[in-house]
């Protein structure tokens, strides 16, 4: 077993990679839990001069998530760590299955722990882990500052980052693997010929001789060697990117095929891909030709799959993709296509939004074939859009009158957009009821526990609002059924932002809109303004803590009860202007310069403005 590094032997015997770090009395100083924490800047430099040259910092701490996360924000830290691993379990399996989930060997990594109790206990579950005190850390900083090589754009956390949205994305199938792998969209560039892989020459070389996980050949080569072999007629030399929906991996793998004896020489792929089906693709792709395994590999090969959830692109396509996704707004005469998600009111957002080079797509609750209003924006709705096998989807769309299978069917998902504004005010309001026999959650009503009503009252009610299907034998049925659940709470509203974060492209901005805070009296729904409070405050938490979230606060503008309608939700439409100009702003902070106007949109916006005040009061009846 390795002795702990001391201020006398800090020569690291492994390249080290990987920063696990403590927090109470490590990283900084105090316990986070009993009070405040003072900041080490020397700790905080160190993180952020080898996060530039690509080591990677991560957290094992007994704490409490939400103040850790909040505390490394006010540090301006919080970015440059990733796959945190905050609790009160025993640190030692934490880190066996972190750096197993980081894909990364424990003779890489560093744990920095200022209790030696923890790190013998480390070191147990992975002997090879090299540990340190943090009291050493002023003898092994230098050597850690030459570690990695420089990483001015971050490229190697970014890759970390994808990897974790990847995994928590994962784990939203429960297991079904399969269904996870078709979801996520895994697209593959194959680039063939000296041409087109000489420009790549150094990163070629690298995974040749550095991948050992899924390098299958395992022959490592001299640079002169592998110049004169790209040269070689009978090799045919290839390298394979991926991407898929959670971000583009770059090139991560290489192969040169023997075209005298259909033999692979190379076969070999960055650990970033494992467990996506990338190698037996690719194995597949070119006709299964004979390969001699050397050593160990993570993932066995086989002569007969090709991974059915893996699409081929042409560089091409790839090239066009990978433009549209590095800057989706940087084109100053581009219209931005901007996709608002929420209650149907912010249709009229739609107009204002428009004065500007702007296309505007619309993804609001709509009146189903029931006579019912179907509200699609309510955050686990939004997951079983996306993790619900189809077949229960169509179960729940036939048997609950005010589902459909559109309401499985977000415009929200469909690829394209350069941002995305969201009004998650249904998870403010609607209430939750739980499944017996499924344990899912589906959302309906609000302000109003459905199982505790009347059935023949509230079966009256529905009749008078023209409901279809909501009777009282339904409403009987209903309630042997489901169990009343409550409204979402604000830690799973958190967790339902982070995974929606997660499902939309890195790049697209995400634009959150908090709800008002005015009391209206006579409202029939009791406690309405404290609960937006409540939400509010859980929303601007998140927003702090996620990269490319940004906030609209309607709080700024919808002040008083003259500046709502019917209900705390809907505002007068005056303030849906500035709040268009609001978002507007945010999306040029964005994109780095001004929005361009749109001289017809500006003309429709005026007319609509002009119309007599008894025929706006009608629009705006109908577009709420």
């Amino acid at each position: 077993m390795t002795p702990d590094i001391s201020s006398a032997d800090f020569v690291f015997p492994q390249p080290i990679k990987l920063v696990i770090w403590d927090l109470d009395d490590t990283f900084w100083r105090g316990t986070l839990s009993e009070g405040a924490v003072e900041a080490v800047a020397e700790n905080l430099a160190l993180v952020r001069d080898t996060a530039a040259r690509g080591l990677i910092h991560t957290i094992v701490s007994k704490n409490d998530l939400a103040p850790v996360e909040a505390r490394l924000t006010e540090l301006g830290v919080r970015d440059l760590f990733v796959f945190l691993r905050v609790s009160w379990q025993p640190k030692g399996p934490i880190i066996r299955q972190l750096l197993e989930d980081m894909q990364l060997r424990a003779p890489n990594a560093l744990f920095l722990d200022d209790n030696p109790i923890n790190r013998a206990e480390a070191r147990h579950y992975n002997p090879a882990l090299q540990v340190a005190d943090p009291i050493d850390l002023p003898q092994l900083a230098p050597a850690l500052r030459t570690q990695g090589k420089p990483d001015p754009t971050y490229a190697r956390l970014e890759q970390y980052r994808l990897l974790e949205r990847q995994q928590q994305a994962r784990a939203d199938y429960q297991g079904d693997n399969l269904a996870f792998l078709r979801d996520a969209q895994v697209r593959v560039e194959l680039r063939e010929g000296k041409d087109a892989v000489w420009p790549d020459f150094n990163r070629i070389e690298e995974l040749i001789n550095r991948s050992n996980q899924l390098n299958y050949t395992k022959k490592r080569v001299v640079y002169q060697e592998l110049e004169a072999r790209l040269e070689a007629t009978r090799l045919r030399w290839g390298t394979v990117r991926v991407r898929d929906r959670f971000g583009d991996y770059g090139l991560v793998g290489v192969y040169a095929l023997n075209t005298f004896t259909n033999e692979l020489e190379q076969f070999t792929f960055s650990c970033r891909i494992l467990h996506l089906g990338v190698e037996q693709w690719t194995y597949a792709h070119l006709g299964f030709p004979k390969l001699q395994v050397q050593g160990d590999v993570a993932t066995e090969l086989n002569q007969t799959e090709t991974p059915d959830w893996i699409q081929l692109e042409t560089p091409a396509e790839a090239a066009a993709a990978t433009k549209a996704a590095a800057s989706p707004t940087t084109d100053p005469a581009k219209r931005l296509r901007i996709l608002l998600k929420g209650g149907c009111d912010l249709g009229q957002l739609t107009p204002y939004l428009q004065t500007y080079q702007m296309e505007v797509v619309e993804d609001f609750n709509y009146v189903n074939d029931n006579q019912v209003p179907v509200h699609t924006e309510h955050t686990e709705l939004l997951r079983l859009s996306r993790t619900l096998p189809p077949e229960e989807q169509q179960r729940l769309a036939a048997s609950l009158p005010f589902l459909d299978a559109e309401a499985f069917r977000p415009r929200l998902w469909q690829p394209g957009y350069d941002a995305v504004v969201y009004s998650p005010l249904m998870d403010y309001t609607q209430d939750l009821y739980q499944e017996n026999a499924t344990g899912l959650l589906i959302p309906f009503g609000g302000y109003h526990d459905l199982t505790q009503a009347d059935p023949t009252e509230q079966a009256q009610h529905y009749a008078q609002r023209r409901f279809r299907g909501m009777d009282e034998a339904f409403l009987r049925r209903f309630r042997q059924e489901y169990t009343y659940f409550g409204p979402l709470t604000p830690a799973r509203f958190q967790e339902n932002l982070a995974w929606l974060r997660q499902q939309l492209p890195a790049v697209v901005p995400l634009l959150l809109l908090t709800g008002a805070e005015v009391e209206v009296p006579g409202s029939a729904e009791p406690g309405a303004v404290q609960r937006h409070q409540q939400m509010n405050a859980a929303l601007l938490d998140f927003a702090a803590r996620t990269p490319n979230v940004q906030v609209v606060d309607v709080r700024a503008l919808v002040r008083t009860r003259a500046d709502v309608t019917n209900n705390l939700r809907h505002y007068q439409r005056p303030l849906y202007k500035q709040l268009a100009d609001q978002l507007a702003a945010a999306l040029a902070r964005h994109q780095g310069q001004e929005l361009k106007r749109s001289a017809l949109g500006q003309m429709r916006a005026a007319l609509l403005d002009a119309l007599p005040r008894p025929v706006r009061k009608v629009w705006d009846r109908l577009t709420q």
